[in-house]
């Protein structure tokens, strides 16, 4: 419950409280330049950000934001921070802003990375005749090629992907939106309601798959869920998303990273075999041994996605902790 302590900033009884939460590490440079813009939008109650134990200076630099002063146009919109005692991940910095976001009586909690850079209007389009939805979104656009999406948009239920934003809008349900689909955690928006129907994202998967455990977790509670074509958040390149394989008819996240290859071995099975069901769970593990056998042959890959994949079967997320560095 909302803790009656702390200040109401809503203008009338319609209008809701909405938060912005930030989870930043080691990007003190994208985070000032990311709360910069968020100071410049209309509609925020105040911003929280979790700081995943930093060691670039961001918590130094976090808690002397308390003696900032207004600027000449607006009034500064409050920022709040925690710097967290050890690095939990995206997962664990979502799951404790988002909470920290409830206990400060967020009616919508706006939730997002370090990394992105909403549009000044963002906000104010999402906002925008969206009755009705639970858990919805912008486009997420490349810096460097501001009409192709970061991360392409499959629709649901079909093979058509959408890797621009005419695409998108081409193809949006009830224009501006595109049902049934969500990019999390990239400027979305989730309401107070939702959360107390589903709880906060799963903490213990540190990377990789707790965006998309919290989607199908909320689809599965029924929620309603979109993308907003007309808002957007512009993102840094993150490169190919899918190493083709199986002479091209699908593809493969391959990360040379051994943390999150780990954690994405052992959180997507997890995920496939909760929601998707035992089918989808074993054809990944079928991808899997595909691709680290012929596609791109490696028996250490092979070995460390075992480890992944049998922690996920035992429910042991604690396996990750041994590639952090």
């Amino acid at each position: 419950m909302p803790d009656p302590t702390y200040p109401d900033p809503t203008d009338g009884p319609d209008r809701r409280r909405v938060v912005a939460v930030v989870v930043t590490f080691n990007r003190l440079d994208l985070l000032q330049r990311l709360l910069e813009r968020l100071d410049e939008i209309d509609g925020l109650a105040e911003v929280l950000v979790v700081d995943n134990a930093s060691t670039d200076g961001t918590g130094e630099w976090l808690a002397t934001l308390d003696d900032r002063e207004a600027g000449d146009e607006h009034p500064t919109t409050p920022v709040l921070a925690r710097t967290l005692a050890e690095n939990l991940g995206g997962a664990g910095g979502f799951h404790t802003g988002l909470g920290w976001a409830m206990e400060r009586g967020a009616d919508l909690a706006w939730l997002m990375d370090d990394d992105g850079l909403p549009e000044r209007d963002c906000l104010a389009q999402l906002l925008d005749g969206a009755e009705g939805l639970d858990f919805w979104g912008p486009l997420v656009v490349a810096e460097d090629d501001e009409d192709r999406l970061v991360f392409p948009i499959r629709k649901p239920g079909t093979a058509t992907v959408l890797r621009t934003t005419a695409e998108a809008r081409r193809h949006a349900d009830r224009p501006p939106y595109v049902d049934g689909v969500v990019i999390p955690f990239n400027g979305v928006l989730v309401t107070r309601e939702l959360v107390e129907r589903i709880g906060l994202p799963r903490e213990e998967f540190f990377i990789w798959g707790d965006d998309v455990e919290f989607l199908w977790r909320a689809e599965a509670a029924g929620a309603t869920v979109a993308t907003h074509t007309g808002a957007r958040v512009v993102h840094p390149a993150v490169g190919d998303l899918g190493t083709p394989m199986m002479f091209g008819r699908t593809t493969y996240n391959h990360s040379p990273s051994d943390l999150k290859h780990y954690c994405m071995a052992r959180n997507n099975l997890v995920n496939l075999r909760t929601y998707r069901g035992p089918v989808h769970a074993l054809a990944f593990v079928v991808k899997t041994l595909w691709f680290y056998g012929v596609t791109r042959p490696s028996a250490a890959r092979l070995a460390l996605s075992a480890r992944g994949m049998w922690a996920g079967l035992r429910g042991d997320f604690t396996g990750h902790r041994r590639y952090l560095r």
